[in-house]
């Protein structure tokens, strides 16, 4: 049985103090930081300055879109795997071949935009479309482009404000990261779990085990159905709470990297929420700013992660080619 979560078991950060408070106490908390992402790579972050009218319009603009028809939805959707963009149906994806398994296709649907400027000059990649490919916008409902642009920007500052905490962290400069997100492939994506109805196929669950593939996950979650669980230390499924105004913030693999595995890129997956009274089966919605660093940046371990007389865990890697390959075993 999944061991029930508490503030203690994913702590809650306050950024706003660490964004304005003193030397002394900007120290602490960077150091509190680091002692999370080296046990669990998780935490919530609260006292954030994102607007919550950015927020809510955004979410409802998602959850308007998922109550259309299959073939309103459709009208955003793409059959081109080289640019994940737009609308994904039931099924689509499969998270847990991620990890080098078989696995069933997941139980949700997809919306997803990606960079809003593609740069100058980068056009010789041949994965260009697949990183800065125009977005797929759908017809209805009303500003849903606009509402999902203020909040992909939104998105970017807090990954600024955040990559300066975890610079502190590992006792870099604040700007450290800065360079290698200059043009960025982060992505927006809401996802909807809709009701379950028929049967599973075997071993079948709205998101399967997998990690996060880029820098750090930025988690609006559904704040009255559950069902995110992450596993913990000692092994076990815990299940992640959500707290009102505040975001959930996972390390990715690409930053586990970076860290020499200091930090962890722990497993999460989304199963059937449990305790919703009179619906066992309830919808689900979450919200997730997937920061990237730039497609050309090369990720090799931070000197001062690797122990004096060892050689990194890791060879470097181009963050683009690594994300495309997880990407494509997905789908």
């Amino acid at each position: 049985m999944p061991v029930k979560l508490d503030d203690q078991n994913i702590p809650v950060v306050d950024l706003g103090a660490f964004l304005s408070g003193t030397s002394d106490e900007r120290l602490k908390l960077a150091q509190r930081v680091d002692e999370i992402f080296r046990s669990i790579g998780f935490l919530i972050i609260k006292n954030h300055d994102v607007p919550k009218n950015i927020c809510d319009r955004a979410w409802l603009s998602a959850k308007k879109f998922f109550e259309q028809t299959s073939a309103e939805k459709n009208t955003a959707y793409s059959d081109d795997p080289a640019c994940p963009r737009g609308y994904t149906p039931i099924e689509g994806e499969a998270l847990g071949k991620t990890l080098g398994i078989e696995a069933p296709p997941d139980r949700k649907e997809l919306f997803s935009i990606g960079s809003l400027m593609p740069p100058a000059g980068h056009h010789e990649d041949k994965n260009f479309h697949f990183f800065y490919g125009p977005n797929i916008w759908p017809q209805s409902p009303l500003n849903f482009r606009v509402y999902w642009t203020n909040y992909y920007l939104a998105m970017e500052l807090l990954g600024a404000q955040i990559m300066q905490l975890l610079a502190a962290a590992l006792g870099l400069e604040d700007s450290f990261f800065v360079k290698y997100h200059t043009h960025h492939i982060s992505a927006l994506r809401s996802q909807n779990y809709p009701s379950l109805s028929g049967d599973l196929l075997p071993g079948q669950l709205r998101a399967g085990a997998h990690s996060d593939y880029g820098t750090v996950t930025i988690l609006n979650a559904d704040p009255d159905v559950g069902g995110l669980e992450v596993k913990s230390p000692s092994g076990n499924w815990i299940s992640a709470p959500t707290i009102e105004d505040a975001f959930i913030i996972n390390i990715g693999d690409l930053m586990a990297r970076w860290s020499n595995d200091r930090w962890v890129s722990t497993l999460h997956r989304v199963v059937d929420p449990v305790g919703v009274p009179g619906n066992p089966t309830a919808k689900r919605q979450s919200m997730a700013y997937f920061m990237n660093p730039n497609y050309d940046a090369n990720i090799e371990a931070i000197p001062t992660c690797v122990a004096e007389g060892t050689s990194p865990l890791y060879p470097p890697v181009r963050a683009g080619q690594y994300l495309v390959d997880k990407f494509t075993v997905s789908n």
